[in-house]
């Protein structure tokens, strides 16, 4: 099969479409895809550059969801499964490729209204999002929610879901283009963090009490301004750290405030624990797709072939939404 691999870690131009040996056949519990899409995630760019190895047993190449065509079911697949089904999965790597073994509780059918290519750019955000903020943050309706990076993937998906269970959605992003985009998608406030001083902003919108979550991408640079944003009994999720990993901090709000620090990845998750989350992303997201509440965010797509331009752009960071990989 064709698959992208690192040759080395670097930059964009170390990724390489080869000739590489198909996946083993699927062992207990797992299913052989066919891909027909792969999402690409920031996550990979950190990959490509030595930063974030695959867990031991993941393939060695880069991709963490996709979407495709079951090919061949290992023993004990769970009978909803069946060859041919059209699926969407959540995957440990492996995605830039023509073909990957996935267990079976990482699965998700295609929701109704999604094309095949489109569904590649759900299982990711899809689960940050709702294993995050939801399943450990307990957002609820009527509470109030400020995600960094709206444009994003995670962005784009965050605001939609949030507001379909009738949370007010804040925003930041670095260009009108991108603010704009976050409006149409029912945020409710958007905030340039280039001009403007997010914590000042949401303070104003609060009537100075603050938020009740944040969704955090960018870690150390924004710790002290996050703690600064958020309202008593205030939850902060930091899922990356675009910002760096250390950060001197006035903890004195924390305890004033009663507020929470939370983090947590997807990536090195037990199979148990991210079929867990798969199973409530279905039961809880999907029929929101289905109703057309919440839509993928497609920007651009490229062949396989050019991996590295996908990765040129996810670094560049111009785009809104996903970007994704057609083999």
């Amino acid at each position: 099969m064709r698959a992208v691999v690192i040759a080395r870690p670097g930059g964009p131009e170390v990724l390489e479409a080869r000739e590489v040996e198909d996946p083993p056949a699927p062992g207990e519990g797992e299913v052989l895809l066919e891909v027909a899409a792969a999402g690409v995630n920031r996550a990979d760019t950190v990959q490509r550059m030595g930063r974030y190895p695959p867990p031991a047993g993941a393939s060695p190449y880069p991709g963490l969801e996709c979407s495709g065509t079951i090919l061949a079911l290992g023993p004990n697949v769970p009978l909803r499964w069946a060859v041919r089904d059209k699926v969407c999965a959540l995957l440990s790597g492996g995605g830039y490729a023509e073909k990957v073994v996935v267990p079976a509780g990482q699965l998700l059918p295609i929701p109704e209204g999604v094309s095949l290519t489109d569904a590649a750019g759900l299982p990711e955000v899809a689960c940050t999002v709702w294993s995050t903020v939801f399943m450990i943050s307990h957002l609820s309706p009527g509470e109030s929610f400020l995600i960094h990076g709206g444009s994003s993937g995670i962005g784009t998906f965050a605001i939609q879901i949030a507001k379909h269970l009738g949370i007010k959605v804040f925003v930041t992003a670095g260009s009108q283009e991108k603010l704009a985009a976050c409006k149409d998608l029912g945020a409710d406030v958007c905030i340039n963090y280039k001009t403007e001083d997010f914590v000042e902003r949401v303070k104003q919108e609060t009537n100075g009490k603050g938020v009740d979550v944040i969704l955090d991408n960018i870690g150390g640079s924004y710790l002290q301004r996050n703690l600064n944003s958020l309202g008593v009994d205030g939850r902060l999720f930091i899922i990356g750290f675009q910002g760096g990993v250390v950060a001197e901090v006035n903890l004195q709000a924390v305890l004033a405030r009663r507020l929470t620090i939370q983090a947590a990845g997807l990536r090195s998750r037990s199979p148990v624990n991210k079929a867990q989350i798969v199973s409530e992303v279905e039961k809880n997201v999907w029929s929101a797709i289905a109703a057309g509440k919440v839509k993928p965010v497609i920007y651009k797509t490229f062949p396989l072939s050019e991996a590295a331009e996908a990765h040129r752009l996810m670094e560049a960071s111009t785009h809104i939404g996903k970007i994704l990989l057609l083999p």
